[in-house]
């Protein structure tokens, strides 16, 4: 089989697939894989364990696989929850929400990859670019993979106790950009916020996730920058220091 594009990301293993998640989202889109008979629980599973295996990931995989993480999780949590008994209500298709959810992700890598071509584009041929001003770093001084790793693990980590049912069906549900609105919010006017209290504000493990994704958006964009005291401290956000 010829594919249209190359899989970079590690391998899933169910009965039904074995290989990239890459190659699940493509076979899917030819209908050449019924998603019902892919196990959400195997898939979430191998998941958080590359998530662990932070030597054979690159943090653009990491945010990916956290992404991808976030989305079966949710829906993993509604399998187990017990559905409505009216008979005349259609029940949600779970293989098919699995499926756009894996559609929006090739978008957004399709996307990313087109922005590469096109900056690779711009830069081709300059024998002698002039010299850049002096930027700000990425914001994530003193702070490594293993630190954003515990952060992630911080937003996916169940709490201590049961959550009631509405805990995992939120009436309301924040989005990524709103989470990184209110952290911008938080540290507006120069302030200082600790992101474990961001966690503990969020209303479940989505918002959780949600606030880690948010972060790690800022920081790319460098609007916020990030940093801790000493190893396995608390992080701290800070806006982005603006240049003089």
């Amino acid at each position: 089989m010829t594919l249209p594009f190359r899989p970079t990301l590690p391998p899933v293993r169910l009965p039904v697939f074995e290989g990239p998640l890459d190659l699940l989202l493509y076979l899917i889109e030819r209908n050449d894989l019924d998603i019902t008979q892919v196990s959400l629980a195997q898939v979430t599973e191998q998941y958080l364990e590359y998530v662990t295996i932070l030597q054979a990931l690159t943090l653009d995989q990491l945010a990916e696989y956290l992404v991808i993480a976030a989305k079966l999780l949710y829906i993993k949590s509604s399998l187990l929850l017990p559905r409505p008994p009216e008979p005349d209500e259609a029940e949600e298709d779970v293989g098919e929400a699995l499926v756009e959810q894996l559609k929006a992700y090739r978008l957004f890598r399709e996307l990313a990859r087109r922005l590469r071509e096109r900056e690779g584009f711009t830069a081709y041929g300059r024998t002698a670019p002039p010299p850049r001003p002096e930027v700000p770093g990425t914001g994530l001084e003193g702070i490594t993979l293993e630190d954003l790793l515990r952060l992630a693990r911080q937003a996916l980590r169940p709490a201590g106790e049961a959550a009631p049912v509405e805990a995992f069906l939120p009436a309301y549900r924040l989005t990524i950009q709103e989470a990184m609105e209110r952290i911008l919010e938080a540290v507006r006017e120069g302030k200082r916020v600790a992101f474990t209290g961001l966690l503990r504000a969020a209303g479940n493990r989505y918002e959780g996730i949600a606030f880690f994704l948010g972060l790690l958006e800022l920081l790319k964009q460098r609007r916020v920058v990030a940093y801790q005291s000493r190893l396995f401290d608390e992080i701290y956000i800070e806006p982005f220091p603006e240049r003089p």
